[in-house]
C-alpha cells in the first residue's frame, strides 16, 4: 500500500462518488471511460478494499468508500487552495510581506510606512513582528521575516543594510535633576547614578555599556526596561537619567517634562537601516516597501522628528 494517495486518482473517485456514473464523470474530467475506470481500479488495489459497488451502470459507495469520501473533498480542496495560493502571488499585489521592526520604529516611524504602503498594496497579507536588534538579525537569517528595521549591526556581512537615518543618545533627565541645569557634566558621575536604560539584550545596551567603558565607568547601578514609555515615565519622577535618542521623547522635551543633554565631547550616535538577507531576490511589494521606509524616514529627519 501506496503512503501517498495518488491525486488524480483521488479526483476520479470523488467525481464518480458524486456522478455515479463512469460516462459523465469520464465527460466531466475530460478522460476515456477506459481511464477512470483504470484509476478507479488502481485505487481500490491500493486501499485494499472495494470503493464501489456496481449495479448496471451506475455505482454506489461501500462503506469504505464512504469512509474515504469523508476526507478526500476536504483533501481536494485544500489542494486547490493551494494551487490557488502559488498563482494568486503572480497577481499584481498578493502574497506576504514579514515585516521584524524594533519596538521604537513600531511605534514612531513604522505605522506611516503601513499606512501608505497598504494603499498601494491592499490584498497583501502583513505580518510585523517587534523586537530588538538582536533578535531581527536571527529571525533574518532563520528566514522568520523579511525585512527588518533595526540599528546597523557590528557584523552584518550576510545582510544588505540600508540607511535610514542616524542618531545621536543623550542624557535625559527630570528638569528637577542636577545635571538639567548644568553647564557641563563630568561622565565621571555617571557611575554614581541610576541609570535607565533599554533591554539589556539591545544594540543600544551594548553600545552605552562600551562607551562608559572607555572611560572605565562599569554599568552597576542601572534600572532595565523593555519599554521605552516606562523609561520616560521613571525619568520624570526623577528615579534617574535616561540614555536615548531625543527624537523618542520630543514631545516631553518640548514641553520641558523632560531635559536633553549631551554626553559630553565625545559622541554617542547610532545608524538605523532596512535589512534584508544578502543575495535575496526582493519581491514588488518589498522594494516598494522599502522605498516607503526610506522616504519616510527623510520626511521624519527634515521635520525635526529624528536628528
Amino acid at each position: 500500500m501506496s503512503a501517498v494517495i495518488d491525486s488524480r486518482q483521488l479526483l476520479a473517485f470523488a467525481t464518480l462518488a458524486r456522478r455515479r456514473s463512469f460516462t459523465n464523470t469520464a465527460r466531466e474530467l475530460c478522460l476515456t471511460q477506459s481511464a477512470v475506470s483504470h484509476a478507479i481500479k488502481t485505487l481500490e488495489q491500493d486501499m485494499g478494499a472495494e470503493l464501489f459497488a456496481r449495479v448496471g451502470k451506475t455505482v454506489h459507495l461501500t462503506e469504505a468508500g464512504e469512509r474515504l469520501l469523508e476526507t478526500a473533498d476536504g483533501v481536494l480542496r485544500a489542494m486547490k487552495e493551494a494551487r490557488d495560493g502559488v498563482r494568486d502571488l503572480k497577481q499584481w499585489g498578493h502574497g506576504r510581506l514579514r515585516v521584524g521592526a524594533s519596538t521604537s520604529l513600531c511605534q514612531y516611524l513604522l505605522p506611516t510606512v503601513l499606512r501608505e504602503f497598504k494603499q498601494s498594496f491592499p490584498a497583501c497579507e502583513l505580518r510585523v513582528e517587534p523586537g530588538d536588534g538582536p533578535k531581527m538579525a536571527d529571525m533574518l537569517r532563520s528566514n522568520q521575516v523579511d525585512i527588518a528595521l533595526m540599528l546597523k549591526p557590528a557584523r552584518h556581512n550576510e545582510l544588505v543594510c540600508r540607511r535610514l537615518f542616524d542618531d545621536e543618545l543623550k542624557l535625559i533627565v527630570s528638569p528637577q535633576h542636577r545635571w538639567a541645569e548644568a553647564t557641563s557634566i563630568n561622565r565621571a558621575e555617571l557611575g554614581s547614578e541610576t541609570l535607565i536604560l533599554y533591554n539589556k539584550g539591545s544594540y543600544t545596551f551594548s553600545l552605552i555599556d562600551d562607551f562608559l567603558r572607555r572611560d572605565k565607568i562599569i554599568l552597576q547601578n542601572f534600572i532595565e526596561l523593555g519599554s521605552m514609555e516606562a523609561i520616560k515615565e521613571l525619568v520624570k519622577i526623577g528615579l534617574g537619567a535616561g540614555i536615548f535618542a531625543p527624537w523618542i521623547a520630543r514631545k516631553e522635551l518640548e514641553e520641558r517634562s523632560l531635559v536633553a543633554r549631551s554626553m559630553g565631547a565625545r559622541r554617542l550616535p547610532r545608524s538605523w537601516v532596512v535589512a534584508h538577507l544578502k543575495g535575496r531576490r526582493l519581491s514588488l511589494a518589498e522594494e516598494t516597501f522599502i522605498g516607503l521606509c526610506e522616504s519616510v524616514a527623510e520626511t521624519a529627519i527634515v521635520t525635526g522628528l529624528v536628528e
